[in-house]
């Protein structure tokens, strides 16, 4: 089997010593590349790479981030799922959303393990994946969370935070501040389901590949408690922003059966397709990385897309 190991050295988990004891662990089940990006869309690269030359086996050791880059490089090309090489996560980030979602294990060591017994075994698993349409041709994956409005702007906020280690109680920091500051609820969207009439006058959107749709430390965030890999997408939306309203929801996310609920919440459970429209641009986010400003965004859930080692 050839393998290609995609390492994120700015990860936050990832160390010089954890690479070398993954890598080593890896090279004795198969023919070894490694890979250590140092630029953004790197890995994105590698795994395009790792494709085009019929690799068996790509391992993303890094964060969310990392995840995201190498599983768009290995669906970049198209051609049937079957084809694909199989996809291996090793954590490395602060949230780890896709793999702790898969059930993997937060630690290193203890993820490689279960990766390379996984190997002996020639164990997978197929998972759906969210395909974003974001016009010109042009479309991005995610693993498990997507969003337009706040939780955009918020990504936003921590990218120009760079050089700050990115954690929960930065992200929280810096969505209590996006909130607090004026026109945080102005974007005014449309969203298209099939089937259903449209849906006006929402102010923000999260679109979900699975469940939770993100964690707290150690605290799973619900949003769509029906969403999983094997399901379509998910959506939450809010009429309005309003204290009331965010605090009510806030408090269900948390919640340990993650019902949500209310007469301001649009909320829809496995559906093929997301339509989010707007007059002005709104930023979008996929799995935690910002994609940029739009006025109209196709969300497409497209089951059995890619092969996990687990």
């Amino acid at each position: 089997m050839r393998a290609v190991l995609v390492v994120n050295p700015q990860a936050t988990a990832t160390t010089p010593a954890g690479r070398d004891v993954l890598a080593h662990a890896l090279a004795s089940q198969v023919k070894l590349d490694v890979v250590e990006t140092d630029y953004r869309g790197h890995a994105m690269a590698a795994a395009a790479q790792a494709a085009v030359d019929n690799v068996d086996l790509v391992v993303a050791h890094g964060g969310d981030g990392t995840v995201n880059e190498v599983v768009n490089g290995l669906l970049a090309a198209g051609g049937a799922a079957e084809t694909r090489p199989m996809l291996g996560v090793v954590p490395g980030g602060s949230a780890n959303v896709f793999a702790r979602a898969l059930g993997l294990p937060r630690h290193p060591v203890e993820a490689t393990h279960l990766l390379l017994r996984a190997l002996e075994e020639g164990r997978g698993r197929r998972v759906g994946l969210g395909s974003v349409d974001i016009g010109a041709g042009q479309s991005r994956w995610f693993t498990f969370s997507a969003g337009m409005g706040w939780d955009a702007d918020v990504v936003a906020d921590v990218d120009r935070k760079r050089g700050k280690k990115a954690s929960p109680a930065l992200y929280a920091r810096v969505a209590a501040a996006r909130y607090v500051r004026p026109g945080h609820s102005r974007p005014d969207l449309t969203i298209e389901i099939p089937g259903e009439e449209p849906i006006e006058g929402l102010r923000l959107a999260f679109v979900s590949n699975t469940d939770p749709w993100t964690y707290m430390g150690t605290r799973p965030i619900h949003l769509n408690h029906g969403c999983s890999f094997e399901t379509g997408l998910g959506l939450f939306a809010l009429r309005t922003m309003r204290m009331p309203t965010v605090l009510r929801h806030i408090g269900q996310a948390f919640s340990p059966n993650g019902e949500t609920k209310g007469k301001n919440l649009v909320r829809r459970d496995d559906v093929p397709k997301i339509v989010v429209s707007a007059a002005e641009p709104v930023r979008l986010q996929c799995d935690g990385d910002l994609i940029g400003a739009r006025t109209r965004v196709e969300f497409t859930s497209v089951p059995g897309a890619l092969k996990v080692a687990i």
